[in-house]
């Protein structure tokens, strides 16, 4: 991991912006814990969306919250209901989460923590994959740097183009419902990345146990923009 972009994250920080909508001082958040610890989570429930979906919006109400969050370095089992996610020429399957995940209402508002321009977008229509995803890069001061926006609705790609300028505040885009955003309960994967490495309009958001050194190196802790772990 770069220390020259964490170094930049840190100094303008008191900047970003809110990536979704959420007034602290009288809304709540919960964390959502989709670790293999959490027995509680029955492959009964993974594997029907519906379920899954309901017992997100359980978690949310039992704390009396807008949203749940989560996921960042989190080592899931959940990835095993799709084949995206499976082993490829015997490596083993990718179950590490590398972006945080913001769980709410289907159509809510997605909005740029800071000045970018499009990147890439695509509808990765895959069951558990992405869906509607948009990738913005960013610059602060020399050190360049990319947000990717998963599970949106396809509804945020129209009129969309690569280079667009997004500003700071803007909405650009809503979080889609299970057809449109690769079959999950409603909600929002941000990952930040340093390096796409060729990638476009889609990125690894989930890696190897094995590999996780690399991977969370060059996609560190989204909580450097989002900063919601301090209203838990």
């Amino acid at each position: 991991m770069s220390h020259a972009l964490i170094e930049q994250l840190l100094k303008y920080q008191p900047l970003f912006h809110p990536v979704v909508p959420f007034e602290p001082w009288r809304e709540k958040l919960v964390m959502l814990d989709l670790s293999v610890t959490n027995t509680e989570l029955t492959d009964t429930i993974l594997e029907d969306v519906h379920l899954f979906s309901e017992w997100v919006t359980g978690k949310i109400q039992q704390g009396n919250a807008r949203y749940a969050i989560g996921g960042y370095d989190e080592h899931r089992t959940v990835y095993s209901k799709s084949r995206v996610f499976d082993a490829i020429n015997d490596r083993e399957p990718r179950r590490l989460h590398l972006g945080v995940d913001i769980w709410g209402q289907e159509g809510t508002a997605v909005l740029a923590p800071l000045d970018g321009i499009v990147h890439s977008f695509a509808f990765n229509n895959q069951v558990g994959d992405y869906g509607a995803t948009i990738i913005l890069s960013h610059r602060l001061e020399r050190q360049s740097f990319f947000s990717l926006y998963g599970h949106l609705n396809l509804q945020s790609l129209k009129e969309l183009r690569e280079g667009k300028q997004i500003k700071k505040g803007e909405i650009f885009a809503a979080l889609g419902s299970p057809p449109e955003n690769g079959n999950w309960p409603p909600h929002l994967h941000f990952q930040l990345i340093e390096t796409m490495d060729g990638w476009k309009g889609d990125y690894p958001g989930v890696c190897p146990f094995s590999e996780k050194e690399n991977w969370l190196a060059n996609s560190p802790d989204p909580e450097l923009i989002l900063q919601l772990k301090q209203y838990l």
